[in-house]
């Protein structure tokens, strides 16, 4: 029975993430399968520990109910991170005004990048006017049991992770899921 679970958490890991190798994708998940893989995720923990929130007032997840949520963990001085912004920016624009919300969670790999002033010359830089929890002691990247920089998770309207990816890419497969979750709420 524990193989099996094992098996079958793992089509869904890579249901979520695109990978065709389990002959999954996006593109073939319908959103009613979608809500239903949504049951399944584990409840996105809340921000904690923040130091700072930057471009809007404290943010809790429980308030968040209802709205797509983009959790993205960088930090300004990784290009890898820096090279998603765009792209993270970019899905903020096109479904901000349909449900979703995009709250990056800077956590500095340097001393240097816990600097607030730092953080937010960086949010300029990049034109980044979403909300960033300034993440100096990694409360919140430990409770996602994150690892990586950057990383992405994508929580549903009912506060479950559905979809997680670290690095560079898959941003097609994020937007597919974005658009599969608001047009599962009509």
């Amino acid at each position: 029975m524990t193989i099996g679970l094992k098996v079958g958490a793992a089509a869904l890991v890579a249901c979520m993430l695109g990978l065709a190798s389990f002959g999954y994708s996006a593109d073939n998940v319908s959103a009613a399968e979608l809500v239903k893989f949504a049951e399944a995720g584990r409840p996105a923990p809340n921000f904690v520990g923040i130091n700072n929130w930057l471009n809007s007032g404290p943010l809790n997840i429980t308030d968040l109910r209802g709205k797509v949520v983009l959790v993205d963990f960088w930090t300004y001085g990784c290009i890898n991170c820096v090279n998603t912004l765009p792209h993270v920016t970019r899905l903020y624009q096109a479904y901000r005004d349909k449900g979703l919300v995009v709250i990056g969670v800077h956590t500095p790999e340097f001393p240097f990048e816990k600097a607030t002033g730092n953080v937010q010359a960086a949010l300029k830089r990049h034109g980044i006017t979403y909300p960033v929890a300034q993440d100096n002691e990694y409360a919140t990247w430990n409770a996602y049991h994150n690892q990586y920089w950057p990383a992405q998770y994508i929580v549903d309207q009912n506060g479950k992770i559905v979809f997680e990816h670290a690095g560079e890419g898959q941003y097609d497969a994020m937007e597919r899921t974005i658009q599969k979750l608001l047009n599962a709420n009509g």
